[in-house]
């Protein structure tokens, strides 16, 4: 049987940064449970299908303010916006669209705009205490409720993901946590 999300249900799923940086170790930004969202996320991108935004993050060239010793600490990962690195580790599907952000946060204006002003998200991802957090904030700071789909985030660190999310707990009812299962079965 296909998974799917409910069309009444008026929710995109944005997928954060399911990138090769961050999955493939030598990149010192490669998740350590990536692998274990992928499958998660993998369903998720499915189900959504005509309501997918995938989002890449590449870095700032040239780097500027506090990104300058940012990336003094991560030279490697300091690279234009067409490497390898960045590329997306998983296909976007049917209908998704791939928005590019050198920010941690993707919500802007334009994120607000292809989503339209009265829906929902669901965001997955990685890494969950970096460009998921920034993302979520901001959405929520634009009146957004959203779902964080729990088990498809995967954090930077050891211990991130779950320090994360019991931050982002406290945002209740703007902010709800979520399982996969608990999306596909409406």
């Amino acid at each position: 049987m296909e998974d799917k999300v409910p069309q009444a249900l008026d929710e995109w799923l944005l997928v954060i940064d399911m990138q090769r940086v961050f999955a493939d170790p030598p990149s010192p930004w490669a998740s350590p449970d990536f692998y274990r969202a992928l499958p998660q996320v993998r369903r998720l991108v499915a189900a959504y299908r005509g309501r997918v935004i995938l989002t890449r993050y590449v870095a700032p060239i040239p780097p500027h303010g506090a990104w300058i010793p940012y990336f003094q600490e991560f030279p490697a990962v300091l690279r234009g916006e067409a490497d390898a690195i960045w590329d997306l580790s998983l296909p976007a599907g049917e209908g998704a669209l791939v928005e590019t952000r050198a920010t941690f946060s993707k919500w802007d204006a334009r994120m607000a705009d292809l989503v339209g002003p009265d829906s929902r998200i669901a965001v997955c991802g990685v890494a969950t205490e970096c460009c998921v957090l920034g993302t979520v904030l901001g959405a929520v700071d634009d009146g957004r409720f959203v779902r964080v789909v729990t088990d498809a985030c995967a954090g930077g660190a050891p211990g991130g993901h779950d320090r994360t999310l019991d931050i982002l707990a406290g945002f209740a009812p703007m902010v709800s946590l979520v399982t996969t299962a608990a999306v596909l079965e409406g």
